[in-house]
């Protein structure tokens, strides 16, 4: 075993330099408190990390005797999922400086909880996934509760800290009624397991709590109702850290879980209508709760709910779907990161937004050329519109389901797009078409200074969106490439 341990490092190599630089931020932190430094340290881990991921797309491996997954698939995500982090890591700098709380001890947990996100996204049995998943949900506890003088932030993170601990139960049941079923925590030896022993009411009992679990992390109706209140007590920064870089590695393990076990209509358990249902009440759900909201947090946050239905459409749809998942979450992705990174500017309230209406920033687009435009086309990608990337994500999960004869839940999907426009494109009437004298006070005395870093990283999510857009079919031929063929429920050979 130990002949193998230094290849398997190499091959899990960004996944340990997060976690280590993650811990070694800690020692840091702890003899230069608060150091400027630390954000540095942080931004180039992340940078280091995605430059290997990137060098092995093409190269499909696992390590640790197939307890964690590296290369290919798992490299596509892993990107994503760091994209994420850097992107908050440097927009969360001056935000957390503005605010008074730029501790060192977030970027540490920001890096823990990364790593913990690859681990769940690259999980090749049951032990990994669930590692995964408590190293990445423990961080986001304490980060959400950041701001600790804030009440509302305080009852955000025991809110989210009590249903995800609640979920936790229904993963680890799942999990032990998997293994009770076929014997092994390994995902791809477990159809093979399930024919030898036949406990197929316990095997399907167990992959209905794992999904349970599951579709609590991607915020998927009727699991949804943390959502809205952790993302308007968190910091924006890091809600919009938690809206995309943890709903990314959710969702990739979910494909791992569906593409290595599953389906399971012959155990009577019939995944695709599940996964059908729960996306359409999810896009109506998540749509119709977000045009009464008036805090652009809490609009954003059900606004995530919708996207997790349009996600859970593509998956819905078999391998079919696969690549268009994927893509939808590079695109989601830095759709979010852009939207959060506009709101952490122009936040206003001293409370983290959590009394932010979007009236209250009437006309600031005139104001602010580059954040009102940088806004618009997140709005807009977020809408569905061409030829942005929001569209063709939209596109390639819809095609799939069609393509698998889930054409009415296509359909939902396009009319719940419809609805959405209203409230995104509402923002955009708010900052262009009304008045600056109309916002409030605050507002209109506030200078919103737009720091450098942050320019650069909504000038980079902008030209993305129109890159992606340009050439999607480049990303999903990619992601494409990871599944043998359109048919095949394995992920790896």
């Amino acid at each position: 075993m130990y002949d193998f341990l230094l290849p398997d490092m190499g091959a899990t190599a960004p996944i340990l330099l997060v976690a280590l630089i993650g811990v070694v931020l800690v020692v840091v932190d702890s003899f230069s408190n608060d150091s400027a430094s630390i954000p540095w340290l942080s931004g180039a881990v992340l940078v280091a990390a995605i430059t290997i991921e990137l060098a092995r797309v093409g190269v499909t491996d696992s390590a640790f005797m197939g307890h964690v997954m590296s290369g290919g698939f798992a490299s596509f995500v892993n990107v994503v999922i760091l994209l994420g982090a850097l992107g908050s890591v440097i927009l969360s700098v001056p935000y957390l400086s503005r605010t008074g709380h730029n501790f060192g001890e977030v970027h540490a947990l920001i890096l823990i909880a990364t790593a913990g996100m690859m681990v769940l996204a690259n999980a090749g049995s049951l032990i990994t996934l669930f590692v995964g998943l408590e190293t990445m949900s423990i961080c986001l506890y304490v980060l959400t509760g950041l701001v600790r003088d804030n009440e509302r932030a305080n009852e955000s993170a025991l809110k989210y800290f009590l249903l995800g601990a609640f979920s936790t139960g229904f993963f680890l049941y799942g999990i032990a009624l998997l293994y009770g079923a076929t014997g092994t925590m390994m995902l791809s030896d477990m159809p093979a397991a399930l024919v030898e022993t036949g406990r197929t009411g316990f095997f399907a009992g167990g992959v209905a709590l794992l999904l349970i679990g599951f579709f609590f992390k991607v915020s998927a109706v009727p699991f949804h109702m943390w959502t809205p209140d952790v993302y308007q007590g968190a910091p924006t920064t890091l809600a919009g850290f938690m809206s995309t870089a943890s709903k990314t590695a959710a969702f990739a393990a979910l494909i791992l879980v569906l593409g290595r076990i599953l389906p399971l209509d012959d155990v009577g358990l019939d995944t695709r209508h599940v996964l059908a249902i729960v996306a359409a009440i999810t896009m109506v759900v998540g749509n119709v709760l977000a045009l009464a909201q008036r805090n652009i947090k809490r609009m954003l946050a059900y606004s995530s709910i919708a996207h997790a239905g349009y996600i859970l459409t593509g998956l819905a749809a078999g391998a079919l779907g696969y690549a268009g998942a994927l893509y939808y979450l590079l695109a989601y992705t830095v759709m979010n990161i852009g939207a959060f990174g506009v709101m952490s500017v122009l936040e206003w309230d001293g409370k983290q937004g959590a009394e932010q209406t979007i009236d209250s920033l009437a006309g600031i687009g005139s104001r602010k050329p580059l954040l009102g435009v940088a806004m618009g086309v997140f709005m807009f990608a977020l809408s569905g519109f061409p030829p942005l990337a929001g569209f063709f994500g939209k596109y390639f999960v819809f095609a799939a389901a069609v393509d698998a004869g889930l054409t009415w839940l296509a359909l939902i999907g396009v009319l719940a797009s419809v609805v959405s426009a209203y409230y995104y494109l509402r923002v955009l009437v708010a900052f262009w078409m009304k008045k600056p004298e109309d916002a409030h006070v605050s507002v209109q005395s506030a200078a919103f200074d737009v720091p450098l870093f942050s320019k650069v990283v909504l000038v980079a999510c902008v030209a993305a969106l129109i890159a992606l857009g340009i050439v999607p079919g480049f990303i999903t031929e990619a992601a494409g490439a990871f599944f043998v063929t359109p048919e095949a429920t394995a992920l790896l050979p």
